[in-house]
C-alpha cells in the first residue's frame, strides 16, 4: 500500500531534513564519489607525468600543474591538448617522442590523457 503524499507545503522541509541527515536524496553522494574518483585519477597521471613514466613527460615537457619546465617538447599549458589527442600521442608517439604502447596499459594513458588536459585547462572529451 502506497504511503500519502506529504503536503505540499511540507515538501522542502522533508527534503532539507532528509538532505541534513545525509540520506543522499539527489546526487550528492554521487557527485562526491565522482569527485574522488577524478582526484585518484589526476594524482595518478600527475606521478606517471613527472616520474612514474618511462621516460617521464616532465623530462620533455613543460607543465605548471606538475611543475615541470621541460626544453624538449611542447609547452603543454599553451598548446592545450585534449584528452583524445593526448591518448593518440602516447599510443603512437609523435616526432621525436616515444610511444608509451608498450610502457603504459590503458588505465595509465587515461590517466596522462586526463592529468594533461584538464591541467591544461582542456576539456576532456
Amino acid at each position: 500500500m502506497a504511503r500519502p503524499d506529504p503536503a505540499p507545503s511540507r515538501r522542502p522541509a522533508l527534503l532539507a531534513m532528509l538532505l541534513g541527515l545525509g540520506l543522499g536524496v539527489g546526487t550528492g553522494a554521487v557527485a562526491q564519489g565522482a569527485a574522488n574518483g577524478l582526484d585518484a585519477q589526476m594524482q595518478r597521471g600527475r606521478a606517471l607525468f613527472t616520474g612514474k613514466a618511462a621516460p617521464p613527460c616532465a623530462l620533455c615537457h613543460t607543465l605548471a600543474a606538475a611543475g615541470s619546465d621541460g626544453q624538449i617538447g611542447p609547452v603543454l599549458d599553451e598548446l592545450k591538448p585534449d584528452a583524445a589527442r593526448v591518448r593518440r600521442v602516447l599510443q603512437s608517439g609523435l616526432g621525436v617522442m616515444p610511444s608509451y604502447a608498450g610502457k603504459l596499459d590503458a588505465a595509465d594513458m587515461e590517466a596522462l590523457a586526463q592529468f594533461v588536459s584538464r591541467s591544461a585547462g582542456t576539456a576532456a572529451p
